[in-house]
C-alpha cells in the first residue's frame, strides 16, 4: 500500500497558550477646545502623525485679544486709584496725628484705599485670566499620536468644552494587545513572570503569511471573570512599523517556556479514533501498526506527543485510510523528518 511517511523526533518546542486578542491603543485622547470662538485654522492632515505639543487648531485670537487689553486697562485705572488713595491716607494720618481731622474721615479714606487695592487684585486676576483664555486659542497635541477623522473645519463656530471632540488622538507606538486567558494557568503564568519577562507574538487574524509582531507581557489582571472563568492581560508591542492598529483582532500567543526535548509529528500523522487520537507507525518489516497516542498540544503543522510514540519511529502522513493494522506498506519515496526549530 503507497504511503507518504515522516519521522518522528526530539527538538526543542515552545511551551505556551494561545488566545484571541485585539489591539488597543495605550492613550486616546479627545481634542477639544477650552474656549469658545471661531476656528481659525487647522494646522495638520487627516491621519497625520503629530508629536506632543504640535499646535494642531487655531481659534481666532482677536476677541481674547481684546479682551485681554481691556483688562489691562482697568487695572492701570484702578492701580492708579489704589496709589492716589494711599497718598491721600498718608497725608490724612499726618494731620490726624496733629488733631485737625475727625478720626472718622481717616477711617473712611482707609476703608477705601483697602477696597481699592482689593479692587487692583481682582484686575491682576482677569489679566491673568484674559491671558490664559488668549493661550487656549492656540491647541496643542497633549500626546503624540495618529489624528483621526477632522469633526470641525475652518469657520466653524468652537464650543469650549463641546459635546464632540475636534479630533481623536491614538497612540499608535507603543502600543497594547489585550487578551484573556483561562484562569487554570494563572499560577504558571505569574511563576514563569516572575523568572523573566514572558514573549508574546501577535498576527493578525486570518493573515498567515505575515511576520508576526513580539512583545512581552505587561498586565495581569487583579481578578478572574467569575461568569467566564477567564483573566483578562496586555502585552506591550513597540509596533514601530505600525503593523498593529487599534481595534484589529490578533491570534496571541503566549510563551511560557521551551520544552528542550519534545517529540514531534506532523499533525497530519494524528487521526481520531473511537479510542482517541492514534498513529500510524511503519516497523522494520515495513508493516503498519495502529498506535494510540496522547497529544500534548499542537504548534502549527506540528503535534507534540505526550506518549505513544518515541523519536526515530516512522509515521504516516498520508494514506492513512487504506491502511489496516498489518498491511505492508511502500513509502513513496525516503521517510521525511518534520520541518525543524518551533514556532508560535
Amino acid at each position: 500500500m503507497p504511503v507518504v511517511t515522516a519521522t518522528a523526533i526530539s527538538k526543542p518546542m515552545p511551551v505556551g497558550i494561545a488566545a484571541v486578542g485585539a489591539a488597543e491603543a495605550i492613550s486616546t485622547v479627545q481634542v477639544r477646545s477650552q474656549v469658545s470662538g471661531r476656528l481659525a485654522k487647522v494646522h495638520f492632515e487627516e491621519g497625520q502623525e503629530v508629536e506632543a505639543g504640535q499646535v494642531l487648531f487655531t481659534i481666532d485670537p482677536a476677541p481674547f485679544q481684546v479682551a485681554l487689553d481691556q483688562a489691562n486697562a482697568i487695572l492701570a485705572r484702578d492701580t492708579a486709584q489704589a496709589q492716589n488713595a494711599d497718598a491721600q491716607v498718608a497725608r490724612l494720618k499726618n494731620l490726624l496725628d496733629r488733631g485737625l481731622i475727625a478720626r472718622e474721615q481717616y477711617d473712611t479714606l482707609v476703608a477705601t484705599a483697602a477696597a481699592l487695592k482689593a479692587t487692583t487684585d481682582a484686575d491682576r486676576a482677569a489679566v491673568t485670566s484674559a491671558k490664559i483664555n488668549l493661550q487656549y486659542t492656540t491647541i496643542t497635541a497633549p500626546a503624540a499620536g495618529r489624528t483621526g477623522a477632522l469633526q470641525a473645519h475652518v469657520g466653524d463656530l468652537i464650543e469650549d468644552n463641546g459635546p464632540s471632540p475636534l479630533v481623536v488622538l491614538n497612540q499608535m507606538a507603543p502600543i497594547y494587545v489585550t487578551f484573556s486567558v483561562p484562569g487554570k494557568p494563572l499560577d504558571g503564568i505569574r511563576r514563569f513572570q516572575r523568572a523573566g519577562p514572558l514573549k508574546v507574538t501577535a498576527r493578525l487574524t486570518g493573515v498567515t503569511d505575515a511576520e508576526p509582531a513580539t512583545g512581552r507581557l505587561t498586565f495581569v489582571d487583579n481578578s478572574v471573570d467569575a461568569q467566564t472563568g477567564t483573566i483578562r492581560l496586555k502585552a506591550t508591542f513597540q509596533n514601530g512599523n505600525r503593523n498593529l492598529w487599534p481595534g484589529q483582532f490578533v491570534d496571541v500567543s503566549l510563551l511560557l517556556t521551551t520544552e528542550p526535548h519534545a517529540v514531534v509529528v506532523p499533525s497530519l500523522a494524528v487521526q481520531a479514533g473511537q479510542q482517541g487520537p492514534f498513529v500510524f507507525v511503519i516497523d522494520a518489516q515495513s508493516q503498519a501498526e495502529m498506535r494510540p497516542v496522547t497529544v500534548a498540544r499542537i504548534e502549527g503543522d506540528e503535534s507534540v506527543i505526550a506518549s505513544g510514540i518515541t523519536p526515530g519511529e516512522v509515521v504516516v502522513t498520508d494514506g492513512q485510510l487504506r491502511l489496516t493494522p498489518g498491511v505492508q506498506v511502500a513509502p513513496r519515496g525516503p521517510a521525511r523528518a518534520s520541518a525543524a526549530g518551533g514556532s508560535l
